[in-house]
């Protein structure tokens, strides 16, 4: 049997504490399918899901980033027109 996909579930972790809840519990519950389906000898099933984990993870990863970003510049340009009042 080849080895264990990696199921990437630090980083879907991660992304749910720190950027983007509810894409990063999606990463989860497709990092949690990942062991189940390679026990159960389904390989290909257990790559995809290891994929999906993956791909919703980094999704959440740069919106979280883009909205803290953007909620950075909205910040300080508030504090910018209140201090030129």
């Amino acid at each position: 049997m080849p080895p264990k996909p990696d199921n990437n579930m630090v980083l879907a972790i991660l992304v749910t504490l720190c950027c983007c809840l509810p894409l990063g519990i999606v990463g989860i519950v497709k990092a949690s399918q990942v062991n189940s389906l390679y026990m159960a000898g389904q390989y290909q099933a257990a790559v995809a899901s290891a994929a999906d984990a993956k791909k919703w993870s980094m999704i959440g990863l740069i919106s979280g980033l883009v909205i803290n970003v953007i909620s950075f510049i909205f910040y300080f340009m508030a504090g910018m027109c209140s201090a030129m009042m």
